[in-house]
């Protein structure tokens, strides 16, 4: 009996324990799932929820709740777990690092593209790259891939499938022309040499395409990946210059240039060839033609008075030579918001901003832009534009009375987002398709 009494009361107590965890496990899955909602209710609110470039979709009968796909993603609350399945939270923060992606243990995850809200205009590709236009092949984030690993990929899959087609002895200036010097123009231009293929590479500003125009102490996050004739690159958080040295070096080890400062204004078809011809007044032929382009192109212009001086600038190169001046940052983004806290400390910076608060900015730089208005560090005038750039000042209007004010200035910068190259893409010839939700990457 006291034998039967004994047991009783360690399997009572095992059961208690069991009982005991399970509860407090129920209790932290319903207050997480309370959290995410919040956040999710919040993001809604705020106009965050909407996703705006490639973004992960969960397949909610695969998932186990692992919580590996939110402990990779650098960017934070972009994914949250509700009721032990992930899900997502600010899908218009999410940059498309595709970590999430990689780092579900059971390949629930996929990466999509548009949304039946706002639909995303992609051209029209084979497997091998190749545009409507034969001949004329996309790689990289033109083809909706802003992914630097998948760009580098896509840049030597695409040049690898144009080999293929390369006659020998044709009468024309290169094999291939690559537009764009981002990663993969620069995958596809080290792939061409290994290949040992006549190529050009051009870009309208110069080597790094879009990574160029970064902040300098911004960190890129990325993944190991394999950059032709150097080898496999493993890199989780760099610098923006330690990339552009890295690419730097696999160029001039390989004693390849890019031509810098050469926008491509037009291609043309001739005689089975193509014409590539230049804003410098250049013409090239070439046998296929890869645009390595990135979706947003040439930055957007305010086309107001005075935006043509020499003081007006669209991206922030070198933040520590400017010091003592006077400078109007106009945006609202993150590219903006973090010009203007990056020149705050050794200037008088005001940001012009036509919304009446920020939205879809990264956590992070809220809460930084924040704290530094409150200090005084810099001014932010909400609900304005700038309607003339003058050689000592500025003049803004205010976006309901249209009341204006001058502000004395030296140095403006305008981060107005970029003009997406549709129009060139149609003028070229290649086929385009509005994307509405669809997976561009799955296991």
């Amino acid at each position: 009996m006291e034998v039967l009494i004994e047991q009783i009361l360690i399997y009572g107590s095992v059961a208690l324990l069991i009982a005991s965890i399970l509860a407090l496990y129920v209790f932290k899955q319903k207050k997480a799932a309370r959290e995410v909602n919040e956040k999710i209710a919040f993001a809604q609110e705020e106009g965050l929820y909407e996703p705006v470039s490639l973004y992960p979709v969960i397949d909610p009968n695969r998932c186990i709740g692992s919580g590996a796909c939110i402990r990779s993603c650098p960017e934070h609350d972009i994914l949250g777990l509700k009721n032990g399945k992930a899900t997502i939270i600010n899908a218009s923060q999410c940059i498309g690092h595709g970590a999430c992606f990689r780092a579900c243990p059971v390949e629930a995850i996929s990466l999509w593209i548009g949304t039946e809200k706002r639909g995303v205009e992609l051209p029209k590709l084979s497997p091998t790259f190749e545009t409507s236009v034969k001949g004329i092949y996309i790689a990289g984030e033109l083809g909706g891939m802003g992914l630097i690993k998948n760009a580098v990929e896509q840049g030597r899959q695409a040049t690898e499938n144009i080999v293929k087609t390369i006659q020998k002895n044709a009468q024309t200036d290169y094999d291939l022309i690559i537009v764009g010097a981002g990663p993969a123009g620069i995958s596809a231009t080290l792939t061409a040499k290994k290949a040992g293929l006549r190529a050009l590479t051009l870009d309208q500003d110069t080597l790094g395409g879009t990574v160029y125009t970064y902040p300098r102490s911004k960190i890129i996050m990325t993944h190991p990946m394999d950059l032709p004739l150097y080898g496999k690159v493993r890199l989780y958080e760099t610098s923006k210059d330690e990339l552009l040295d890295l690419w730097n070096k696999v160029l001039t080890d390989n004693h390849l240039k890019i031509k810098e400062k050469s926008k491509v204004e037009e291609i043309r078809q001739v005689n089975g060839f193509f014409e590539v011809y230049t804003s410098g007044n250049e013409k090239f032929s070439a046998q296929t033609v890869l645009l390595a382009l990135g979706r947003r192109g040439s930055p957007r212009k305010l086309d107001i008075e005075g935006e043509l001086s020499e003081k007006v600038a669209y991206r922030l190169i070198e933040p520590e030579r400017i010091k003592n001046k006077k400078v109007l940052i106009v945006g609202g983004g993150d590219s903006a918001v973090e010009a203007a806290l990056m020149l705050a400390n050794d200037n008088k910076v005001i940001l012009s901003y036509r919304g009446d608060k920020f939205i879809r900015l990264k956590s992070k730089n809220n809460q930084i832009i924040t704290n530094a208005i409150q200090l005084g560090l810099l001014d932010v005038k909400f609900g304005t534009n700038p309607v003339s750039i003058q050689e000592k000042k500025v003049i803004l209007s205010d976006a309901e009375s249209l009341a204006t004010e001058e502000i004395e200035n030296d140095l403006v910068y305008i981060f107005a987002g970029g003009e997406l190259p549709t129009g060139f893409l149609k003028k070229t010839g290649i086929d385009l398709r509005t994307f509405h939700g669809e997976a561009v990457l799955k296991h």
